[in-house]
């Protein structure tokens, strides 16, 4: 079986050379090049074609972000950003490059305390991000561009009206994201719950960076404020988000699908607390986080989607949620946005079971 090809773009040569070490230990990897700057990284990534490429962000020349969006416009390859960056700016150009198409990113420790834990997973995420079948980023925006179909809608069957959105999302959850907001009214005068796995450090300043993409207030939730308040609410890093009592609770239980937040502990409390009243939604992401409580949703009364396989970066998430038949529809990423705000307006989108 042929060896994986990594391309390794850090700029500083001591975590450089450790990144590689680490990397040609593994019998199945090879590292095929290495690169201190990004217009470097961009060449050998041309004319090396690695399966997969780890990336820093902050590099001379041309920045993680600009070799994330060229690789992704001609030359798309799986992208793992590693990074130490957490200061609100070089955060926002992690954000982006995610956004950008870049699958996944992991916090880079200095050389000397690449201790074994990390260097274990920091194989696994390469091997694991490699496998995502990644597209040519620039055509997916125009298509994402193009005006939706249209949005068939018939009145709603009988029950509570619409009353509250919950959405879940892993890899490539942020670009998606940013979508459905962005098709949701700005005047729209019901809570949205949204669970996106971002390891922190990563995630301190995700809800500001939202904010900031959409026409929406995105604050992280607090812990016993109003399930009813307008606004979108963020689950905040390593903490799980569950509606209960007509709150909101933050909780530091333990991890569902080696996550916190998870996606299913805010879906499940979710039934149990509003049922019929929700609509909610399941995006692009690996693993099985969110479909069993998205069954759950529907189970209770509410209207539940999943995204589809055509427009995932990864179907794994929606994929447990369709096998399962927890979602009465599956839709590209451009009607999702849609579909929830005419249920949002009380009407039930055609093609809804």
């Amino acid at each position: 079986m042929s060896k994986l090809r990594v391309l390794v773009v850090e700029d500083s040569l001591t975590v450089r050379m450790r990144l590689c070490e680490i990397l040609a230990a593994d019998s199945d990897i090879e590292v095929v090049g290495e690169a201190e700057d990004g217009k470097l990284a961009i060449e050998l990534c041309l004319a090396l074609r690695p399966n997969v490429i780890t990336l820093d962000m902050m590099l001379p020349v041309m920045s993680g972000l600009a070799v994330t969006e060229y690789v992704m416009a001609h030359r798309p390859t799986p992208i793992l950003v590693v990074s130490s960056s957490i200061n609100r700016g070089e955060l926002f150009k992690t954000y982006e490059a995610l956004a950008a198409g870049a699958v996944e990113v992991m916090e880079k420790p200095l050389a000397d305390d690449m201790d074994g834990d990390w260097e274990r997973r920091f194989v696994s995420m390469v091997k694991l991000v490699a496998r995502v079948q990644v597209i040519t980023h620039l055509r997916a925006l125009r298509d994402a561009r193009r005006e939706p179909a249209p949005v068939r809608v018939s009145s709603r069957p009988s029950g509570r009206a619409c009353e509250l959105i919950a959405i879940g999302a892993s890899t490539g959850g942020p670009r998606a994201v940013v979508e459905v907001l962005q098709a949701l009214p700005a005047t729209l005068p019901l809570p949205v719950l949204l669970v996106v796995h971002i390891g922190a450090p990563f995630g301190e300043a995700f809800a500001e960076w939202l904010d900031g993409q959409t026409a929406h207030a995105v604050r992280f939730a607090t812990d016993g404020q109003s399930l009813a308040a307008p606004g979108v609410f963020l689950a905040p890093p390593d903490r799980h988000l569950v509606a209960q009592k007509n709150r909101l609770h933050l909780s530091d239980g333990p991890q569902r699908h080696s996550c916190r937040p998870s996606v299913d502990v805010l879906f499940e409390s979710i039934a149990a607390e509003c049922g019929a009243a929700t609509a909610a939604c399941l995006l692009t992401g690996m693993g099985n986080d969110g479909a069993r409580g998205l069954l759950a949703i529907r189970q209770a009364g509410g209207m539940t989607i999943a995204q589809d396989e055509a427009t995932s970066v990864v179907y794994g998430m929606p994929r447990e949620a369709a096998l399962l038949g927890a979602a009465q529809s599956v839709l590209p990423l451009a009607q999702i946005g849609p579909a929830l705000a005419a249920l949002a307006q009380g009407a039930r989108p055609g093609g809804l079971a």
